[in-house]
């Protein structure tokens, strides 16, 4: 079995993973908040997870993986959305209308990062089905004299928990004197963050022990996991955004309400993104969502080619030549494997690089070295273990094709007719003359320059990857 090695955000340190038990290994990665498209940003650590997990799934058994990612179906943006829509005339509730918005924003969300490859987790819980099991968590906290009360708000009480901090490497005076915190009145600390609070007649809420209200965002992660997972298990993971304060936070009612459990054992966080080398802002007008960049037309898996090209721990820049490169290779990688059976297991040095702290920019690499005619199979099989689809279901790359049927020249790559139609009649000659040493050696040549040569029942054909360069094959004249 391939050892796994993570980098551990909480000990700063790659580690073995070891997981609490191997027949069940849990993962819970933060969600979307459900009130828009999801940004290219967003979409980084869908990928970056969705690679682990299927990194988890080839070691200890698809059966013996369980990956949980939430959707935050209560906050302050999904509120201001549904009633800007009922201010504007819709008909309903602002109750339905927040239903409608989150449910068109799931499926909107669902088929984007389908597009990109992505799996989709074993369960994928909405907060507003576990309000139950919060406000539960928040009455033992309280009971623990962890949390307290104050006019309808429930706040957790930071200091009673020594450990805070220890994630994000600062102490609590620190994180006083260096940032930006909320003085309220029912605050006994400044650095108190709320567990619950009430909710007016404009405001979606639930009955609870201090009156009508929402839960805080930080108690959401907190209670799903541990309905979800249990008190222990064994990664959570997310954007480095989120590292402080919401991780922190989790981390510290987590503890505090199940002091007997070790809670996330790894964390995980995938550093952020920009474009052309800036970060991304309306302001600049360089925010794109994953489906601008679909209806743009880069197929998903190009997309995620360009994400795998940067180590999740490294800051990643999108930009449009990322994105043609990345096109062009996968054009040739899928007509190189196309109608090829892939090969069984794993190619040994992908995994190796995989297992260590999930290095896909080496994946790509070694990609590259089996993108020839004698290791296609093993580079199908390695492209469908990284998420990208069966080149026999991709129809973009097909229109570099280059066919000669009988006499006659077709094809609608224009540009490469004149240059590959002869070298396609020279070899079907060799092959009618029944001089296959010839016909072989010549097939070598031409797939030497980038082409791969293909006896279809219409007649001879070359698949010409994007980028090619026909002047290659002047030397071959």
């Amino acid at each position: 079995m391939v050892t796994i090695r993570l980098h551990n955000s909480a000990t700063r340190k790659k580690e073995e993973f070891v997981p609490l038990d191997p027949a069940n290994v849990r993962m819970y990665v933060c969600g979307p908040t459900v009130y828009d498209r999801a940004h290219i940003g967003n979409a980084r650590p869908v990928i970056v997870f969705d690679v682990l997990y299927r990194l988890l799934r080839h070691v200890f058994g698809a059966g013996h993986v369980t990956y949980v990612r939430n959707f935050t179906d209560v906050d302050d943006k999904i509120n201001a959305e549904a009633q800007r829509r009922k201010e504007a005339g819709a008909a309903g509730t602002l109750e339905a209308l927040i239903r409608e918005r989150t449910e068109e924003t799931i499926r909107w969300y669902h088929e984007d990062m389908d597009a990109l490859g992505a799996l989709r987790p074993n369960v994928e819980p909405r907060a507003t089905e576990f309000i139950g099991a919060m406000i539960g968590m928040i009455e033992g906290l309280i009971a623990s004299g962890h949390a307290y009360a104050k006019d309808g708000h429930v706040l957790f009480r930071v200091r009673s928990y020594k450990d805070y901090g220890a994630l994000s490497g600062r102490s609590v005076d620190d994180m006083i004197a260096g940032a930006r915190v909320e003085v309220a009145p029912f605050k006994e600390d400044p650095m108190d963050f709320v567990l619950w609070k009430p909710s007016d007649a404009n405001l979606p809420g639930w009955d609870s022990p201090w009156g009508r209200g929402r839960p805080g965002w930080h108690i959401e992660c907190s209670a799903m996991s541990y309905e979800l997972l249990g008190e222990s298990f064994d990664i959570h993971g997310g954007g480095i955004d989120l590292q402080f304060p919401h991780h922190e936070n989790e981390i510290a009612q987590s503890a505090c309400a199940h002091p007997h459990g070790a809670f996330a054992r790894y964390w995980l966080h995938n550093e952020m993104l920009q474009v052309e080398g800036k970060k991304m802002s309306k302001s600049l007008g360089n925010f794109f969502t994953v489906r601008d960049l679909l209806d743009q037309g880069w197929p998903g898996e190009v997309i995620r080619f360009v994400y795998l090209q940067t180590h999740y721990s490294k800051p990643m820049d999108w930009t449009e030549e990322k994105a043609r490169q990345a096109k062009e290779t996968l054009a040739s990688w899928f007509n190189l494997v196309d109608g090829v059976v892939p090969g069984n297991g794993l190619d040994l040095r992908i995994s190796e690089a995989i297992a260590d702290d999930l290095n896909t920019p080496n994946v790509i690499a070694r990609l590259h070295e089996l993108a020839k005619p004698t290791t296609a199979a093993q580079l199908k099989a390695a492209m469908r273990f990284l998420g990208f689809p069966r080149s026999e279901d991709v129809e973009w790359f097909r229109e570099y094709k280059v066919t000669l049927s009988g006499t006659a020249s077709t094809g609608n790559t224009p540009l490469y007719l004149l240059e590959i139609v002869p070298f396609l009649e020279k070899w079907q000659s060799l092959r009618m003359k029944r001089d296959y040493s010839a016909a072989d050696e010549l097939k070598l040549r031409l797939e030497a320059t980038g082409l791969r040569l293909i006896n279809f029942k219409d007649g001879p054909t070359a698949m010409v990857p994007f980028g090619f360069d026909p002047t290659k094959l002047e030397a071959l004249k």
